[in-house]
């Protein structure tokens, strides 16, 4: 380690610790750690142009760590990202660009938002596929318009988490040689010595994955950390990781190696006494040496050349391959290649189907239509109908396959995705039972935090799973999902609705949630493009205003839509209202939700085959909900759908009771 790189590690060390000390809140530890590894990744490998953050071929770099914040803001601004020793300050602070935990979206550079330990690594895996599955579309012999690598630094806390696990054990199946994990390995977490919990032989399991591992024996030997990143990067056909034994809060003499350090500003004689050890002698608060300016300086003009030498490359691609190329831009555009709202084929169903099938029938439309489409199931895609026919199966064999099989892991599949999603230039899908959303919620509320455009195919829907019994019979997940903000829930009643859902879910921003029926359903005669607003008259009174407003999702829209023609019968003018998604519809103006659902009709029925939950801001203090507020139970569907009250004559019934009153 020279003078100069040893005083940019410095500065990145003081720029952290000072900003953590201002705010009184937040992790020293890392950053004092970790910050000579994460300067050799930057210095000397990362390549990336601050000019331009956007450049579709630079490296990402995750900090799944993402406590460790205060060290990614003093690399953002060292390396010239736009922020400012303002914004290093202001750490922590209402509505600054230095949040407490990385945010996608709010600081540049920041490639995903981090907190929730392992799901960055999960998010490398995905980028890493995203990055694997465009290479094998687009490079040409000589012509590698897509070249870069996925660094992830992470902890011992991230590989506690069961995600980490699950998506790193992918990335060996799938040999995913452009990703390399920095692992910071200090032995602390908040509870004190790792051996408390934590005491496997880390490189051993992930040898056992598929990885290429190595120890760096000392997190200050920035020699050998470039000779690892190095070797690491020599190693084309399976993921590598690399251990650095770093001391928690190196520098800090009374403080290093403790696990208070993790979470605790140091406070101001600490630090004094940290950069004397450290031999810092600037007392200047958030200072930058001119010697480390001119060195970044220098850094950041090779940088920018790796670029310009990319465009170069780039151009002579649009020359001698002008369709690819093309093609390369309109998937990395953010548009759909196709007006499909206006595609006539793509609306054209016929017979009453199961939704799950109906899915299926658009997404093989779609994916004809849109080929960037890429996903799959974990391990169910025989059961929730997501396999996109003639497109192949993405492995380390075949990485131009876009049918993805993520085996028996909803968390990682969900959090990969997300990665994915960040990577650009896919549009990601998973899929899975809606039960097992249990086991993807982390991930799917990171999906809406970054308004990830990643389609969720969630089947098996309701009790009509039958006989498998409570624990697959989805209750109270719906209300789960729709309680996301910024996350839609469509949950369609037949396969014209269906469409509707997947065009919402390839044209709106943020994730989307598409919860299908195992069981077969009728093709409804009112069903139309007008689900496009959430909610819709599909089966209107025949004289206004209407007595009764029966509402719906899904499979039970059948049942409102008979139910009002039996309340004609006896005299009862009812509206039919299929509620596709009540995210869509709120957003709707004002004008059109009171021609749907008028303040003054205030009998109201709501007939759904899960929990109660969220239905009430619709059937108000006079209204009444059919609905699942308990568990669900083994037995044929037909058979469960009666004893659980989903029947045309209890909708009646229920419609009439309240009518009396």
């Amino acid at each position: 380690m020279n003078d100069t790189e040893n005083l940019a590690i410095n500065t990145l060390r003081f720029l952290s610790v000072e900003a953590v000390q201002k705010a009184n809140s937040g992790h020293p530890g890392l950053p004092l750690g970790a910050a000579p590894a994460a300067y050799t990744l930057w210095a000397g490998f990362l390549k990336i142009n601050p000019a331009n953050p956007a450049w579709l071929d630079r490296d990402r770099f995750i900090l799944s760590a993402g406590h460790g914040s205060a060290l990614l803001y003093s690399l953002l601004y060292l390396f010239g990202y736009g922020l400012t020793a303002d914004d290093l300050k202001n750490f922590r602070q209402a509505g600054s660009l230095t949040p407490g935990h990385p945010e996608y979206g709010r600081t540049t550079g920041v490639e995903v938002t981090t907190g929730p330990l392992g799901q960055g690594i999960a998010n490398g895996v995905g980028m890493a596929i995203a990055e694997k599955y465009l290479a094998a579309k687009f490079n040409k012999p000589g012509a590698p318009l897509i070249d870069h690598y996925t660094y992830v630094m992470n902890g011992d806390g991230c590989l506690m988490e069961g995600v980490s696990a699950e998506a790193a054990s992918l990335a060996g199946a799938l040999g995913l040689g452009k990703l390399i994990l920095l692992y910071d390995s200090n032995n602390i977490t908040i509870e004190g010595d790792t051996r408390i919990a934590f005491r496997e032989n880390v490189l051993d399991r992930f040898k056992a994955y598929g990885w290429h591992v190595q120890l760096v024996s000392s997190g200050t030997d920035t020699g050998s950390i470039a000779d690892a990143i190095k070797k690491a990067k020599s190693i084309t056909d399976k993921p590598s990781i690399i251990e650095i034994k770093t001391l928690i809060g190196c520098g800090a003499p009374n403080k290093q190696g403790k696990a208070s350090t993790h979470g605790e500003p140091l406070g101001a004689d600490e630090i004094k006494a940290a950069k004397k050890a450290l031999n810092w002698p600037y007392e200047e608060e958030f200072f930058v040496p001119e010697q480390v300016r001119a060195r970044i300086n220098l850094i950041l003009a090779e940088k920018a050349a790796a670029e310009t030498e990319w465009n170069r490359l780039a151009a002579k691609y649009k020359i001698n391959y002008p369709a690819d190329y093309k093609e390369w831009e309109l998937w990395n555009s953010g548009s759909l290649p196709v007006d499909l709202l206006n595609n006539e084929d793509f609306w054209k169903y016929e017979g009453s189907l199961a939704t799950r099938v109906s899915s299926e029938r658009v997404l093989n439309k779609a994916c004809g239509l849109i080929p960037n489409l890429i996903g799959g199931s974990a391990d169910l895609a025989p059961s929730t109908k997501t396999i996109m026919k003639d497109r192949g199966d993405f492995s380390a064999e075949t990485p131009e396959g876009s049918n993805m099989h993520f085996g028996v892991r909803e968390h990682a599949m969900a959090a990969i995705a997300n990665g994915m999603a960040l990577h650009g230039g896919v549009i990601p899908y998973v899929a899975g039972f809606l039960v097992f959303s249990d086991y993807m919620k982390p991930a799917m509320r990171l999906s809406a935090l970054m308004k990830l455009p990643v389609i969720y195919i969630m089947t098996h829907d309701s009790i009509g799973v039958g006989e498998d019994g409570p624990t697959h019979q989805p209750v109270e997940h719906l209300a789960a999902l729709r309680s996301i903000p910024g996350f839609t829930v469509m949950r369609p009643c037949d396969t014209r609705e269906t469409a509707v859902a997947w065009y919402l879910a390839l044209t709106r921003k943020g994730p989307a949630a598409l919860a299908l029926s195992r069981q077969n359903l009728p093709a409804l005669a009112g069903a139309e493009k007008a689900a496009l607003k959430g909610a819709y008259i599909i089966k209107e009174s025949e004289e206004a205003p209407p007595d009764i407003i029966l509402l719906a999702s899904g499979s039970e829209v059948q049942l409102i839509c008979k139910a009002a023609d039996i309340l004609k019968e006896k005299g009862v003018n009812a509206r039919a209202v299929s509620v596709l998604s009540m995210e869509v519809f709120e957003e709707q103006n004002a004008v059109y939700k009171e021609s749907v659902l008028p303040a003054a009709i205030r009998v109201r029925l709501a007939v759904e085959a899960a929990s109660s939950f969220g239905w009430h801001k619709y059937t108000g203090l006079d209204g009444g909900i059919i609905s699942i507020d308990t568990f669900g139970a083994s037995g044929p569907a037909d058979l469960l759908f009666k004893q659980y009250g989903f029947s045309v004559e209890n909708v009646v019934e229920k419609a009439m009771d309240l009518l009396r009153k």
